[in-house]
């Protein structure tokens, strides 16, 4: 009887054991942390206050004069500077695969007032909801219209047109206009000048300027303009 009663205890007490030891997700010795400002942040969240700083803020601006990475650099164009606005351009060129992107842009922004064919033709005049025909892209108005003043209409809008800055990247505009200017320069406008040089040709152009750069101190001479066929 004794040795059964004690077998019984002993059970109990084993399964009181394991019960106690699982005590779900809550450990209230979680053992040692290995650097526990890693495991436990002390960063503050943002939008909440933060003695650190004299404002008491912790989102911060970014510093004055810096480029967040993957960001672009502003293009300076002042809203209004019509002047401005005939100078304008870029240093960008753009080869088959931006051209395509250039069009798929300008079909989904443009198109819907201007057609896809730049004839002023877009559904939302077809249909009849505009009165006054969109700005036919093929028309000679517009054919040596400077591509500044496009970029400028694509930045801040003209007219009844909105503004597609918020749309549209800065290279993503550059590449509409040079879509719109490539297709005005098949239909009378003005020469394409937008086009990225092959890529073997510009190899060849880069490595003779550097020559020529190196040679310079060599003869005293300026380095000359390298030209190829």
């Amino acid at each position: 009887m004794n040795k059964i009663k004690s077998i019984v205890i002993t059970g109990l007490a084993v399964t009181v054991g394991l019960v106690s030891c699982d005590s779900g997700d809550m450990r209230r010795t979680p053992g040692h942390v290995y650097v526990p400002d890693m495991t436990y942040s002390r960063a503050y969240d943002a939008y909440t206050s933060n003695p650190n700083f004299e404002d008491g803020l912790t989102s911060r601006r970014p510093v004055a004069g810096t480029i967040a990475r993957g960001h672009e650099l502003p293009d300076h164009l002042a809203e209004g500077d019509t002047n401005a606005y005939k100078t304008f351009n870029t240093a960008l060129r753009f080869n088959d695969a931006d051209m395509a992107e250039g069009k798929r842009l300008f079909n989904i922004y443009c198109g819907i007032c201007h057609g896809t064919n730049l004839d002023g033709q877009g559904p939302l005049f077809t249909s009849g909801k505009f009165a006054s025909m969109p700005a036919n892209l093929k028309d000679a108005k517009y054919l040596h219209m400077p591509a500044g003043q496009m970029y400028a209409a694509v930045k801040y809008g003209k007219n009844m047109m909105g503004s597609y800055a918020s749309q549209l990247d800065i290279k993503q505009r550059w590449m509409v206009i040079a879509y719109i200017k490539k297709v005005q320069s098949e239909n009378g406008g003005d020469a394409y000048t937008y086009a990225a040089a092959p890529a073997g040709q510009a190899e060849v152009a880069a490595v003779a300027t550097t020559a020529a750069a190196e040679a310079a101190p060599a003869t005293g001479q300026e380095p000359a303009a390298a030209t190829h066929e």
